[in-house]
This record gives structure tokens, sequence and C-alpha cells, in this order.
């Protein structure tokens, strides 16, 4: 019997690691009591959604004309602000870098404001072959902020529409 509530203690101390050290940076609406987490909105059913290191934006990248059509070899990014507010005017950059060789590549893109926190981004490649850290850093009103996504697994991953907290 000892053995058993020993390797009951590890277990869910493994749980809860496995859970603490989650690649995931959201969890939906409904986290624990204490301090209030802003609650950002994934609008869309099929876009990628990820909050950024210090919950100052969210970023939804609609990567597919399934439900809101952008246009020809283009995407889409909706960002909103800590209080869930489109984010017009951002200056929003990106940086790929290859997991397996290490090395960082700026990517050239064109990004369009399109009012109501929409903006286009033509020059991203989210088919590009190999594992890759796609870093998005979004700066507005002197707060910048960074969200790193890894690819293709996040293209995988995707979470449902609704609210989420960091």
């Amino acid at each position: 019997m000892k053995g058993f509530v020993s390797y009951g203690i590890m277990g869910s101390f493994i749980a809860l690691f496995l859970i603490a050290c989650s690649p995931s940076n959201t969890t939906l609406e409904g986290g624990s009591a204490g301090k209030e987490k802003p609650l950002f909105t994934k609008h869309f059913k099929n876009t990628l959604f990820a909050i950024t290191e210090h919950a100052s934006y969210s970023v939804e990248i609609l990567v597919d004309d399934n439900e809101y059509t952008i246009g020809k070899n283009v995407v889409g990014m909706v960002i909103h602000n800590a209080k869930d507010e489109d984010v017009n005017g951002a200056e929003i950059t990106f940086v790929l870098k290859d997991l397996i060789t290490c090395n960082n590549f700026p990517v050239k893109t064109r990004v369009m404001d399109r009012d109501n926190g929409l903006y286009v981004i033509s020059g991203l490649d989210f088919k590009k072959e190999g594992k890759w850290e796609l870093a998005i850093t979004v700066t507005k009103g002197g707060i910048e902020d960074i969200v790193k996504v890894i690819l293709p697994d996040k293209l995988k991953a995707r979470v449902p529409k609704g609210r989420y907290s960091p």
C-alpha cells in the first residue's frame, strides 16, 4: 500500500508538471479564482490563435479563405489589446527561426492595416518544410510584445473560437 500511495503522489506531480510545461500559451475562459486575467476573443473557427508573452495583445491568423476571404497568397491577422479591443495602426514584424539549424531569417512582408484590428499580410509562408518558429512582434503606443508560434505544429493544434486568457 505504501508503494501505491507514493505512486499516486508521483503520478499527480508528473501530471501537474506536464500541464505546467505545456507548450500552449492559452487557456479557455473560466480559469482559477483570484487575480483576473484579461480575456481575448478568438473570432473564427479555423484560425491560429495566440496571446503575446506579456498578455498585451492577442494575435489571430486567418490562414485560408474558408471563413473570411482575404485574397490570394496573403493571410489576415486580427490584433486585440489587453482590453480585447481592436488594435489599429500597430507595427508588426516577423522573424522565422529554423528550429533544426537555429538560424534566424527576417521575413520580408507587406503589412496593410484594414481597420477594425484586421491586417493583411503578404509574404508569409506557412507551408514551409521543416520545423519553424515564427516570432510576431506587435508594437503600438509604446507597448511592444511578442508571440512565438511553432510551425507546422500550431497548424495542427488549433483551438475553437471563444474567449481565452493567458
